[in-house]
């Protein structure tokens, strides 16, 4: 069966989940954790890690499920840590291709350096003004991709 972990991923985000938590969620199927750990462990990255809008959420969202997925299983095999590194960066050299940047506050347009730790009320103006659903489908979608191309071993 084939899943669309890019829609499931929008989908997520617009009922209520940080796109971090939209992207891992996504991936539920594949990945094999629980959705109350998954939304746990990704709670943190949403908004740019913590709000303070630095790395995207949906690019960190994708990262842990490549972790999940490819990450080396012998900590001390440089071989395989250099070969996962390498498919972070290009996962996220695409993201960053598709969408102009990996950096929260830029995919915001914001260009003030304010932070605040108060999330914002979803409401239908906030969804119409955030491109963040678009962007948790971006990184499911790239990632699906790889995954396609590279079944990972079970």
């Amino acid at each position: 069966m084939i899943v669309n972990h890019a829609q499931k991923a929008e989908n997520f985000f617009k009922s209520g989940y940080t796109c971090a938590q939209s992207v891992l969620l996504a991936f539920e199927d594949l990945t094999h954790i629980d959705s109350g750990t998954a939304f746990a462990m990704a709670a943190p990255f949403g908004g740019g890690v913590a709000r303070m809008r630095d790395l995207c959420g949906a690019v960190s969202g994708m990262l842990m499920v490549a972790g999940i997925l490819y990450a080396p299983k012998r900590p001390m095999n440089h071989e395989e840590k250099t070969n996962f590194y390498k498919l972070c960066q290009s996962l996220v050299q695409t993201f960053r291709e598709k969408n102009a940047s990996i950096v929260c506050r830029e995919l915001l347009g914001e260009t003030g350096t304010s932070i605040t730790y108060i999330p914002e009320e979803r409401t239908e103006e906030y969804y119409q003004k955030r491109p963040c659903a678009g962007l948790a489908a971006s990184a499911a979608a790239i990632l699906d991709d790889y995954i396609l191309h590279n079944p990972p071993m079970t």
